[in-house]
């Protein structure tokens, strides 16, 4: 049995947090991860009544789009959901039928003509239009991913990092987890598979019975949990240098980067303390 520093004690498990924080229970006390998705936002002229835009931010969910669609169009809940399943969108084999991560973040414009079907086609398009780019498909082949794959890792990155220059970072500890065969163990994965918007990730999640259990599973979870953005799909192919394999968030705009368990732990004792001087601790 191969040694695994994340695995060292049964029972206790490590958990990489949505934004980049690789948490461990040190002690008695055990650090929440809270998750907090925004809605997709539907906006109308600023002169009052006129052509409506739907605004798609970077890292939405599926469920969420879908949502804002019904919304912006006025038609009764679900309808998109169910249009996604049937209508012909031009998706890579692997995703099936199914368009998350390809409904791409931008500002769509929304007039008497536009459909559930005409406005996720216009979203696909605008993600095949990105993902066609050259330096994509190249990084995926340079990380011997394909692109369907290149868009599940940004989206990890999208839900885990707040910065660009900690996208660049947390791709490179995915991509290194990877190479060495280590779970990604990553609770932006945990919280798609427990289709939550707001939680509070604990050991019994990380157990839950789902392909997107990033604990219990090896490997990127079957497909992409959120559309990433251009940044996040920048960071994918093109992931900042270094032997990183654990993050810690130890105070806002400080997240730390180690190839050092010993020193992730430190680091984690650091955010424990910052929490427990914050009264934050749970």
């Amino acid at each position: 049995m191969t040694y695994d520093p994340l695995r060292r004690r049964p029972g206790r498990r490590p958990r990489l947090t949505r934004r980049g924080r690789l948490v461990l229970m040190m002690g008695a006390v055990l650090v929440i991860a809270v998750a907090v998705l925004v809605p997709v936002l539907v906006e109308r002229g600023s002169d009052g009544p006129g052509p409506a835009r739907l605004v798609v931010p970077e890292g939405r969910r599926a469920a969420q789009v879908y949502a804002s669609v019904d919304r912006v169009l006025g038609v009764p809940a679900g309808t998109t959901r169910r249009k996604a399943a049937s209508v012909p969108l031009d998706l890579p084999e692997t995703a099936g039928d199914n368009p998350e991560g390809y409904l791409f973040p931008a500002t769509y414009p929304v007039d008497s003509e536009s459909t559930p079907a005409s406005l996720l086609s216009y979203m696909v398009n605008t993600a095949n239009q990105r993902l066609g780019d050259h330096h994509v498909s190249a990084g995926a082949q340079l990380h011997h991913v394909t692109v369907y794959q290149t868009v599940t890792i940004a989206s990890i990155v999208q839900a885990e990092a707040a910065t660009a220059p900690d996208m660049g970072k947390v791709a490179r500890v995915i991509h290194n987890r990877l190479a060495r065969g280590m779970a990604l163990q990553m609770d932006s994965t945990i919280n798609y598979a427990l289709n939550r918007s707001s939680l509070d990730t604990t050991y019994r999640d990380t157990g839950v019975d789902s392909p997107y259990n990033t604990y219990e599973r090896k490997g990127l979870p079957p497909t992409p949990i959120g559309n990433p953005g251009d940044e996040a799909l920048n960071a994918a192919v093109r992931p900042t240098r270094g032997n990183w394999l654990y993050f810690v968030t130890v105070a806002p705009g400080d997240t730390r980067f180690t190839d050092s368990f010993a020193e992730q732990q430190r680091n984690v004792a650091e955010f424990n303390a910052n929490r427990r001087s914050a009264g934050r601790t749970g």
